[in-house]
């Protein structure tokens, strides 16, 4: 994982325009994805990311690069159900797939690409900036409390609200806090480096930023609609999606959009504790 600060590389490039063909095939391939998971629409998914690279390769070679990149990870997600469950099989079947599908395009575009001659290993986007060596300013450490009461105030009306909680499994035994715990926490860490320092970072390098945010946060939202955000979920998702690439943009730091979202995750986890069990951790406003 790389420690040095992205900035430089970003201040050395120019920006890109803000509407170009290109867009097509980008939007074909976060369209995809709503069908693949959201829609769950296979056929048709694969369909549209195959006609959507086709496009790419047409058009621009360094683009049909990327979006090559971002369509192998989505490949390899879509190769198995992300619906919530967390038995034992499950655990290790998914933590192995999403694993993959951040080690394949990390691979292929450090090592693979280069030695094929259609890249340069030192040139890549997909980084995972951990220590940039910059302080989080006051405005950063004072938001870090702000997700915890918007969470709490949020969540769990929408999961108790909405019903979506049934989304999970019931949980009562120890061994299932323990899994739905990490089961929680490591979807959340893998959202990061795979929708915003993959599929973002990949976006970023032929689009302005707005472009390449909304693009992302279709294919996030998509994710996790599948995972059981559903119901009024995606008015919840799609902002926060948003916003961790837009803080990503600002900080530049995988660490500290990890601890944005985990907080929020402890949230979801007390929350979905309480929903399953309502005699325990009685201290939700709903």
């Amino acid at each position: 994982m790389s420690v040095a600060d992205p900035r430089a590389l970003e201040s050395s490039r120019t920006a890109p325009p803000a509407l170009t063909w290109s867009l097509l095939p980008a939007a074909g391939v976060s369209a995809s994805a709503v069908l693949l998971f959201g829609v769950q629409a296979l056929p048709a998914g694969y369909a549209t990311l195959a006609a959507s690279l086709i496009v790419a390769f047409a058009l621009d070679r360094d683009l049909f690069r990327s979006l090559a990149l971002v369509a192998a990870g989505l490949g390899i997600v879509s190769a198995i159900s992300v619906a919530a469950d967390i038995s034992y099989a499950n655990i290790a079947l998914m933590g192995t797939v999403l694993s993959l599908a951040i080690a394949v395009p990390y691979a292929a575009e450090r090592w693979g690409l280069p030695r094929l001659g259609v890249g340069r290993g030192a040139d890549r986007a997909i980084r995972f900036p951990i220590n940039t060596g910059h302080r989080w300013t006051r405005l950063e450490r004072l938001y870090l409390p702000i997700v915890l009461v918007l969470g709490y105030v949020i969540l769990p009306f929408y999961f108790i609200g909405s019903g979506a909680y049934r989304n999970w499994p019931a949980i009562h035994a120890p061994d299932e806090l323990a899994r739905l715990f990490v089961g929680v926490n490591f979807v959340g860490i893998w959202d990061e480096m795979f929708f915003i320092c993959v599929v973002f970072a990949l976006l970023r390098r032929h689009f302005p930023v707005w472009q390449a945010n909304l693009l992302q946060a279709v294919i996030f939202v998509s994710f996790l609609w599948e995972l059981g955000y559903r119901g009024w979920g995606p008015l919840m998702t799609f902002p926060f999606a948003l916003l961790q690439g837009y803080i990503f943009t600002r900080t530049r730091s995988l660490t500290y959009v990890v601890c944005v979202h985990l907080l929020f995750d402890l949230v979801v986890f007390l929350v979905l504790v309480h929903a399953h069990n309502p005699g325990w951790l009685r201290i939700f406003p709903y």
